[in-house]
C-alpha cells in the first residue's frame, strides 16, 4: 500500500471514529443553549399542529368539575385512554356555543376509525344541571358528556389562556385532562382533524 493510501485509510478511520464524538458534542451544545433559553427549538423547527398551543397549562383534574349527578369528573377514570374535545358553554355565548357544539359534532363524526378514541365534553359554566339549556343540550346532543363548574372557577382557570379577552371556542384535551390546543370558530375543521389524527397516531392514548 502506498503512503497516500495509508494516509487516506487513517483519515477514514479517524473520521468514522470521530462521528460519535462530534454528535455527542453537538447534542450537548444544543441542550445547553435550549436549557439556558438562548435557542427556542419550537420556534426554529416549527410545530405540526394547526391549533394554538396554550401559553399556560390548564388541567381539568385541578378544577371543580362535576357531572349532572354531582360526581367529580376525572379524565383518567375511563377504562380506555380518551382524547377529548372540550366546548365551554356560558350564559353569555348563547347561539355561538350551540353552533360550536354542532360543528364539533360534525368533526367527531368525520374522524372515522379514530372516532371511538375521542369524547366530546360540554363544560357548562354557571349553568345549573336542571336548567332549560342543560335539558336542551341533553336532548339535542345525547352523545355529548355534560359537565358543570361555577362561573368563578371557570373564569379563574380560563382567563389565563384567553386572547384579547375572548375565550377560544373549543379545546383538545389529552387523556390526562390537560388542555393542549385551542381553536376558534374560524379554524378549518380539516385542520382540527389533522391535529387529532396526529395526536392519536403518536401517543399511547
Amino acid at each position: 500500500m502506498t503512503d497516500n493510501g495509508e494516509k487516506n485509510g487513517r483519515m477514514t478511520l479517524l473520521l468514522i471514529a470521530g462521528i460519535p464524538l462530534i454528535m455527542i458534542l453537538a447534542s450537548t451544545w444544543l441542550w445547553f443553549y435550549v436549557a439556558s433559553g438562548k435557542v427556542d427549538l419550537v420556534d426554529v423547527l416549527g410545530t405540526a399542529n394547526k391549533g394554538t398551543l396554550l401559553p399556560s397549562p390548564v388541567s381539568l383534574e385541578e378544577l371543580s368539575v362535576t357531572n349532572a349527578d354531582g360526581l367529580r369528573f376525572s379524565a383518567t377514570r375511563s377504562a380506555e385512554p380518551m382524547w377529548r374535545i372540550l366546548i365551554p358553554v356560558t350564559q353569555s355565548c348563547a347561539e355561538r356555543c350551540l353552533e360550536t357544539l354542532h360543528y364539533t359534532r360534525q368533526i367527531h363524526a368525520a374522524m372515522g376509525k379514530y372516532r371511538v378514541r375521542i369524547d366530546r365534553l360540554g363544560l357548562l359554566a354557571g349553568i345549573d344541571a336542571n336548567s332549560s339549556l342543560a335539558e336542551r343540550l341533553g336532548r339535542d346532543y345525547p352523545e355529548l358528556q355534560l359537565l358543570y363548574t361555577s362561573s368563578a372557577e371557570f373564569e379563574a382557570a380560563f382567563a389565563q389562556i384567553s386572547a384579547d379577552d375572548q375565550v377560544p371556542s373549543y379545546y383538545v384535551v389529552d387523556p390526562y385532562g390537560w388542555l393542549m390546543l385551542a381553536y376558534s370558530a374560524a379554524d378549518d375543521g380539516k385542520d382540527v382533524m389533522a391535529d387529532l389524527k396526529f395526536l392519536l397516531k403518536n401517543s399511547n392514548g
